[in-house]
């Protein structure tokens, strides 16, 4: 089982240099390999033969034949591993599972991640140490922020520069035995804009997925939006001023907050749920089409739907309990839990309510047996009939 741990590093100059010549030179190999692919595609589909397109390995095998005198001070483990993801890219491009996957396109130097990934460094007396490439120099083992969860085998490690500094994280092969539990406890959560209902020992629940301190954050982005779009409209040609650096610096400083707040709610609730439940029930809800509704879409976008999915896929991998994806045409919202009516037509619960019966969008009344409850309560009933 591999698990991920992501640790801040301390480097010092000298390795903040190495660290953003490797930079470049990740984005540097990508460039050179997707410059190569194209070559090789546009080759065999003029002399028609199939046998030359393009892979991984014959990339691969051409950039480092053709590799300068200067590429022999870098990591020869960055290109590799550039190449690698560049023919994951591809293949993702064509996975008809994948239809929203972008093509490949070159990395730009102003606007591209900061990223590298080497899987030759070891962690050696609470430092991080990366494969030396030979006659590179003086070389140090980076501090880092604090010990890797896991004791095991790293396998990859991937560093990244954030608003904030620098970031390893370490891909560790761990050996934790999964126990499968056979219990009878049986919990639903149903996804809503910025909230998730669930039921417990107490009764239902529910998590707030959009905090004040988000709302208040989100506000502050789209200030800083509109002072970037301004000076790119007042002067398009020479806007990159300090002024300009510093409100960017802000933006990306606050987008990260946003994104470590909302992991924190996710992991910490997740959490929760795998702890205390044996079976759980969730929504296999379709996010890409969801968000195709021009009034809903940034919210469906900062609740994390498929976020919060694919955290509950692993996390219920690791502790060994069963979760279930109810078919996403599940009418969930519309099946009275009590005597399973469903509602059709005119009698069916929009976003808006029911304006022939002027029910509001968080009531549900079944029009059979009279039963009334509110609506996510009875969907997460009916979520917990799906899974029992």
């Amino acid at each position: 089982m591999i698990k991920t741990h992501k640790i801040k590093i301390y480097p010092n100059a000298t390795m903040r240099k190495v660290l953003n010549s490797l930079f470049d030179y990740r984005r540097y190999c990508y460039n050179q390999a997707l410059e190569t692919w194209n070559a090789m595609y546009d080759e065999s589909t003029i002399l028609a033969d199939k046998s030359r397109r393009p892979n991984e390995r014959k990339v691969r095998d051409e950039l480092v034949e053709n590799k300068q005198d200067w590429q022999y001070l870098q990591s020869a483990r960055v290109l590799q591993l550039a190449v690698r993801d560049l023919a994951k890219g591809w293949k993702n491009y064509f996975n008809p599972k994948m239809p929203n996957h972008a093509k490949p396109r070159f990395k730009s130097k102003k606007w591209s991640k900061h990223v590298f990934k080497t899987d030759r460094a070891k962690v050696i007396d609470g430092r991080l140490r990366l494969d030396k490439p030979h006659g590179s120099g003086v070389w140090y083992d980076i501090r880092l922020a604090e010990i890797p969860r896991w004791q095991g085998a790293i396998k990859l490690v991937t560093v990244i520069e954030e608003a904030d500094g620098y970031y390893a994280c370490l891909a560790i092969e761990v050996t934790d035995t999964v126990v499968e539990k056979h219990g009878d406890r049986v919990t639903g959560v149903d996804a809503n804009v910025a909230r998730f209902d669930y039921k417990d020992a107490n009764g239902y629940q529910r998590i707030n997925t959009l905090p004040q301190r988000l709302l208040k954050l989100y506000q502050h982005i789209t200030a800083y939006q509109r002072q970037l779009a301004r000076k790119r409209v007042t002067n398009p040609t020479n806007f990159r001023s300090n002024n300009y650096r510093a409100t960017r610096t802000k933006l990306k400083r606050d987008y990260q907050k946003v994104s470590r707040i909302q992991e924190d709610l996710l992991k910490k609730f997740t959490i929760k749920l795998v702890a205390e439940w044996d079976v759980i029930a969730i929504e296999d809800l379709d996010n890409l089409h969801m968000r195709m509704n021009k009034r809903l879409a940034k919210n469906l976008h900062r609740s994390m739907f498929g976020k919060f999915k694919q955290m509950m896929v692993y996390k219920c991998a690791w502790r060994g309990v069963r979760l279930v994806l109810v078919d996403p045409f599940y009418p969930s919202t519309q099946r009275c839990s009590q005597c399973g009516y469903i509602k059709t037509g005119d009698d069916k619960i929009g976003l808006n309510g029911n304006h022939l019966y002027h029910t509001g969008h968080d009531d549900y009344v079944c029009y059979q047996c009279g039963a009334v409850m509110r609506r996510d309560e009875n969907a997460v009933e009916n979520l917990i009939q799906y899974a029992s």
